[in-house]
């Protein structure tokens, strides 16, 4: 059934794109400004598989100098030649303005673009471009609150109420108010407003905030909707820790725990064999095609915490903890601005004028092409079997396999030259370094500098 819809899909495709070029070239993605809404974007049929996923966040305010979705599309050229195959746009709605403190995650508008980033036409023309170039587009959406100059404030009973019957507002979060769940009301108009960028714009999912904050018989709901739209394959990706987000249809969930695991290897010298537990514990469980999102970086902790440079003592030392965090298994995630190494922490909410420099450290930005390549180029680090190695007290060492394909990682995770007993799972015979292309001979022991890793086959 999947076939045909394949093959359905791509004769609707090459119907619209021809019927355009008669009319001078390809689909035009139509004028910018006001609330056009005249651009088709046709849906998305090579969403990745979930173990496949390289999915980069972009942060609208920081990520060029004109701070909206043209400037976004202006370097999908770039993004996809970092070789990502999944976009997610951080909030693009309207922020509230009454008790704001800018956050964009005070939605004050579920079905608008905020006007500092365009329109919804500006929108659709990025999904479009991004799908040119095969890539997905998810956006940011955000279910527990809204701002408090939404419209829905007027329905209060959609809202969370103490004993005086004043709306509240969750955890320390003043700037929004808690939405009711017990209201059938709001949860249709929720899942109705979820379903219009769905079939207006043709995005491929959702990256739901704070998701531990949402009943999951809502999300089952949701996605029981969504999931039901014809034609589209979605991607489901919750920030949360609960079990049940799978079981209620997400695909995806933060890992936390490794991320927490693999910074305290680095800063609180911990055994860099521990890492394999917390890879065990997040995966323990999971259904085939479930998977855990991992990360050196994102939003919440580059603005509120530290860079990459300061998690992990230095360009090199954040590099190599990409390098495991990409290759032992799970989808990918890069938050704009890591692959070149900005030293500077990037701020979200609005009143901040910070723009990422997107010439600095070439050759980290080198680094980071060439291992999303690996991890691309070898079936075995996507959907291969993991197996630890014994690395000792401080290199992360596994082998992953699939089929005839074995390849191994060897990190050393410390600011110190390392040497480690060559594992015997590598056998005896000489390997090939991937990254290289040279023959790495074996030995006895296998000696490494501060932070260098190898990519054996």
């Amino acid at each position: 059934m999947k076939r045909i819809f394949e093959l359905v899909l791509a004769l609707f495709t090459v119907f619209v794109f021809t019927s355009c070029e008669e009319e001078g070239g390809k689909p035009d993605p139509g004028p910018s400004g006001g609330d056009s809404t005249d651009i088709v974007v046709p849906p998305f049929g090579n969403v990745p598989a979930t173990g496949e996923i390289l999915m980069y966040e972009v942060n609208p305010k920081v990520f060029s100098n004109m701070g909206n979705l043209q400037g976004i599309e202006n370097r999908l050229d770039e993004i996809k030649e970092l070789g990502i195959n999944v976009v997610w746009l951080m909030p693009i709605y309207p922020t509230g303005e009454e008790n704001s403190v800018g956050s964009p995650y005070a939605v004050r508008d579920y079905r608008s673009v905020h006007p500092d980033y365009g329109t919804i036409d500006d929108l659709k023309s990025l999904v479009y471009k991004a799908h040119e170039r095969d890539m997905a587009v998810i956006l940011d959406w955000v279910a527990n609150h809204t701002a408090w100059d939404n419209p829905w404030i007027e329905n209060r009973d959609w809202y969370e109420q103490d004993a005086n019957g004043n709306i509240t507002y969750p955890n320390n979060w003043q700037d929004v108010a808690e939405l009711n769940f017990d209201n059938f009301e709001m949860r249709a108009e929720m899942i109705s407003a979820m379903k219009f960028w769905v079939e207006e714009v043709n995005i491929d999912g959702y990256r739901c905030d704070y998701a531990d904050g949402v009943p999951v018989d809502f999300w089952q709901q949701a996605m029981d909707t969504l999931y039901a739209i014809p034609g589209r394959e979605l991607i489901m990706f919750a920030e949360g820790t609960r079990d049940d987000h799978y079981t209620a249809g997400f695909d995806l969930t933060f890992g936390w725990h490794f991320y927490d695991r693999l910074n305290r290897i680095y800063n609180d010298d911990l055994s860099a064999a521990s890492l394999l537990n917390a890879h065990n514990n997040e995966y323990n469980g999971l259904a085939d095609g479930d998977h855990v999102v991992r990360f050196i970086d994102n939003h919440d902790f580059n603005a509120w915490e530290h860079t990459p440079l300061e998690a992990f003592n230095g360009e090199q030392g954040a590099t190599t903890a990409f390098a495991v965090t990409a290759l032992m298994g799970g989808a990918t995630l890069i938050y704009n601005g890591q692959e070149v190494a900005c030293n500077e922490q990037l701020p979200f909410f609005e009143g901040h004028n910070v723009t990422i420099n997107w010439s600095a450290n070439p050759e980290v930005l080198a680094e980071y092409k060439q291992l999303i390549d690996i991890r691309t180029s070898f079936e075995a680090f996507s959907s291969g079997e993991l197996q630890y190695l014994d690395g000792g007290e401080d290199v992360v060492a596994f082998s992953r396999t699939a089929g005839e394909e074995q390849l191994f990682v060897v990190a050393n995770i410390r600011n110190r030259a390392v040497s480690i007993n060559t594992p015997s799972e590598m056998g005896a015979e000489n390997l090939t370094n991937v990254i290289t292309g040279e023959t790495y001979e074996l030995a006895y022991s296998i000696d490494l500098e501060a932070y260098e890793y190898l990519v054996l086959k």
